[in-house]
């Protein structure tokens, strides 16, 4: 990969995606140089990446819209506003969780995966301020429905170090919602794989 070149969307987005309409609007939380912005983006969706660096923001202005906020230091800049989905990679701030979850609207998706403890171990980051607890992100998300969780060590594949990680996809199911809701596992052959209901 050149230095020019983004790197890829997480894996874990990249599984979980087919739980995104085309045309979702998607919210990436500490978004950084915006590899899950243009992941999105070129699914066709409607992105808001949100990051303190405003350079980096910059570079994705033609893909997206973009926010320039202190996260943690000051208020969240984007209130009363809720996504089809938002998607956290590898940023912990635990403050932010219930805006986080406020922020899925009725039927949307959180996508989160983020580094656990253990994790000091085997590398950065090494400050508990930053590793989740056992079992910590699906008790943080126990208001929506978990439709995949994992909690433990990945070994380094392909060129990423070793890391202990949580990984959670949970919905929020409208409240008008049949009993039964079909959360597709992967997507179908057809393509469509977004979240959906049946009274049947």
């Amino acid at each position: 990969m050149s230095i020019d070149e983004p790197s890829p969307a997480s894996r874990w987005v990249q599984r979980w995606s087919h739980l995104v309409a085309p045309g979702a609007s998607v919210l990436d939380v500490a978004c950084g140089s915006g590899r899950h912005v243009r992941w999105f983006a070129q699914r066709g969706c409607r992105v808001t990446g949100v990051d303190r660096d405003g350079a980096a923001l910059q570079a994705l202005a033609s893909v997206a819209e973009t926010v320039i906020a202190d996260i943690e230091c000051a208020p969240w800049p984007l209130p009363g506003r809720r996504f089809d989905a938002v998607v956290v990679t590898n940023y912990l701030w635990r403050d932010l969780l219930p805006t986080l979850l406020a922020s899925v609207a009725d039927g949307g998706v959180l996508i989160y995966e983020t580094f656990a403890s253990g994790n000091e171990t085997v590398g950065k980051p090494s400050n508990p301020a930053f590793l989740l607890r056992p079992g910590e992100l699906l008790k943080a998300m126990e208001s929506l429905r978990a439709v995949a969780f994992e909690d433990g060590f990945e070994a380094a594949l392909n060129g990423s170090a070793p890391r202990f990680v949580q990984r959670i996809v949970a919905v929020r199911e409208p409240s008008a919602a049949p009993a039964l809701a079909r959360h597709l596992l992967r997507p179908s052959e057809t393509g469509a794989g977004q979240v959906k209901y049946s009274d049947s």
